[in-house]
């Protein structure tokens, strides 16, 4: 008899924890950082992952001011992780740009000992 008044007991318990998801505020926050370090790093609309974060924020603050909360959250989440891809693309397409004028330093000095010889 006492399992059968836990188990909706618990039931109960989970609904109303799920029902009152807290204002995602501080992840609003970070979301909006990191699509601040990926645009400060050189990320324009050109890199579709900032694209995806900022309309992402942007639907996160609109469904933080509906009230809803987890809406919110999640695109919250989605958008800092966009925001953080974007971000390391630019720097991998940086180090790709730098690698390419190293190799083309290294041929033309290859080529001056060979015309030296």
């Amino acid at each position: 008899m006492k399992r059968l008044f836990a188990s909706p007991f618990l039931v109960l318990v989970f609904l109303t924890g799920c029902a009152s998801d807290p204002a995602p505020t501080e992840q609003l926050r970070l979301s909006s950082q990191a699509v601040a370090q990926a645009r400060s790093v050189g990320a324009t609309d050109a890199y579709e992952e900032l694209v995806l974060a900022e309309s992402k924020l942007s639907k996160a603050q609109e469904a933080l001011e509906a009230g809803d909360n987890r809406k919110a959250r999640l695109l919250g989440e989605q958008a800092e992780l966009d925001a953080r891809l974007a971000e390391s693309r630019v720097l991998k397409d940086k180090r790709e740009a730098q690698i390419d004028d190293l190799n083309r330093r290294i041929q033309r000095l290859r080529q001056l000992l060979g015309e030296a010889r």
